[in-house]
């Protein structure tokens, strides 16, 4: 009688590891610059009615901020979106490259 032996369980000793969704601190702090840049972009009208910045100034400035706060938007969302696939290759076990969970390959 022959008797068939089941394939060995490959995932009998690996730890199901979760992928991290939360953006990690120093995203959180570019994403934070950004809308304090939005802010003080908002605040422009009221810095002209109180005599703070002239019209030239206050156009000067508001294209400045709102670069800033889009470079600091894209700069927030790149650094997340490492993280994430970053996150997600040390889940899959293939943090090194070379396909085992350990990286003493």
């Amino acid at each position: 009688m022959s008797r068939t032996v089941p394939p060995p369980d490959r995932t009998a000793h690996a730890i199901p590891a979760e992928i991290d969704n939360l953006p990690p601190r120093r995203s959180r702090i570019t994403g934070g610059l950004a809308v304090l840049a939005c802010a003080a972009c908002c605040a422009i009208p009221l810095l002209i009615a109180a005599g703070v910045l002239t019209g030239a100034g206050a156009a000067i400035l508001e294209k400045t901020l709102l670069a800033a706060a889009a470079g600091l938007v894209a700069l927030a969302l790149g650094m997340w979106w490492l993280h994430r696939r970053r996150s997600a290759r040390h889940a899959a076990g293939t943090g090194c490259g070379c396909g085992n969970t350990g990286c003493g390959c």
